[in-house]
């Protein structure tokens, strides 16, 4: 185990960076918002969130100038802090210390995901727990690349990379509160998930085997996909 230990059982939090204006997708205003299948992007993914046993509590990180949370997600009863930043890793270093603030201990582990992976499945989320519980690290879900990789230069193919061992990121991504805080604040604001913070700092985080449909909603055309999935998909 971590010498993040200091007593006790730790618990899991989750923890949704949901201050993004989502400027690639567009469909007119923050991604997070927009309708699919009958509800909210957020609403699908907090859903899930909220359907693993083993989550304390997931914790909702808005823009301060956020004003439709509660309209969009009504149902939602977890916690919502107004408190994130310019940056994807500002926000999420700021929700760490709201959790900090609201009794989360070092030992504890958090849960980040994306507000727009909302075809996340609680059995996922599930095999990401197991997987990380006596991790001296923890990890992600992720992907093994089965794609030709092409490295671009002037719209051509400059170069054709080797695909062997490289995996796409997913979330969630599951660390120790105590790891993860000081990841991020030597990391600064530039990181794109946690994993890189962490892997700054000297560790390897666990790969843990994902789903293909766990993408992130990013351009016009995930939104129809998304759609047809979450509806063939029987509510439980």
């Amino acid at each position: 185990m971590t010498d993040f230990v200091i007593g006790g059982s730790p618990r899991c939090y989750a923890l949704v960076p949901c201050a993004g204006v989502g400027a690639r997708a567009g469909v007119g205003g923050p991604k997070q918002y927009h309708p699919l299948a009958g509800r909210a992007v957020v609403a699908h993914t907090l859903d899930a969130l909220q359907r693993v046993a083993r989550i304390e509590a997931t914790l909702v990180v808005l823009s301060p100038e956020d004003a439709q949370f509660e309209q969009h997600v009504p149902q939602f009863t977890g916690w919502v802090a107004r408190c994130g930043g310019p940056t994807r890793a500002e926000t999420v270093a700021n929700g760490l210390q709201e959790l900090v603030a609201r009794g989360a201990q070092p030992h504890d582990w958090v849960l980040v995901h994306d507000a727009a992976r909302c075809l996340v499945r609680p059995e996922w989320v599930d095999r990401l727990i197991d997987a990380c519980w006596d991790d001296d690290v923890g990890g992600l879900l992720a992907l093994p690349l089965a794609d030709t990789l092409k490295q671009a230069q002037q719209g051509r193919v400059g170069a054709t990379i080797d695909r062997a061992g490289k995996w796409a990121a997913q979330t969630p991504q599951m660390f120790r509160l105590g790891l993860l805080r000081p990841a991020l604040a030597q990391a600064g604001d530039t990181v794109t998930d946690e994993a890189s913070a962490v892997e700054a700092l000297g560790h390897a985080p666990l790969l843990v085997e994902g789903s293909l449909e766990n993408f992130k909603l990013t351009w016009p055309a995930d939104f129809e996909l998304a759609a047809r999935l979450l509806r063939s998909v029987p509510i439980a």
